[in-house]
């Protein structure tokens, strides 16, 4: 066996570790869209929505002494002349909505 073989398997191992390990990590995640989806559902049974969104990246929440990965989100709707602005938190593994709240 020469060495140049040896170090390219070396670093193909390692890429391939290092890519294995990232993927294992993130756990199965919903996925945003999804979350959105459900979120929308859940508000179109109280009335129509005019807007929406949700930040793709999951990002770290505490919910003392809980520690979530989380998707955040916004909701617009129209009811009676009045536009509403609600924000939501999800839970990035289930795709539950920790929490709603009013801007």
């Amino acid at each position: 066996m020469n060495w140049k073989s040896f170090i390219y398997g070396v670093g193909i191992g390692a890429v391939s570790g290092f890519a294995a390990k990232e993927l294992l990590s993130q756990k199965n995640l919903v996925s945003a869209e999804k979350v959105l989806d459900n979120t929308k559902a859940a508000f179109k049974k109280e009335g129509p929505i005019s807007g929406s969104w949700i930040n793709m990246n999951p990002e770290a929440y505490t919910k003392s002494p809980l520690e979530y990965k989380v998707y955040k989100g916004g909701i617009t709707r129209n009811i009676g002349g009045r536009t509403e602005h609600f924000e939501f938190i999800a839970d990035a593994e289930t795709g539950t909505i920790l929490d709603v709240y009013t801007i």
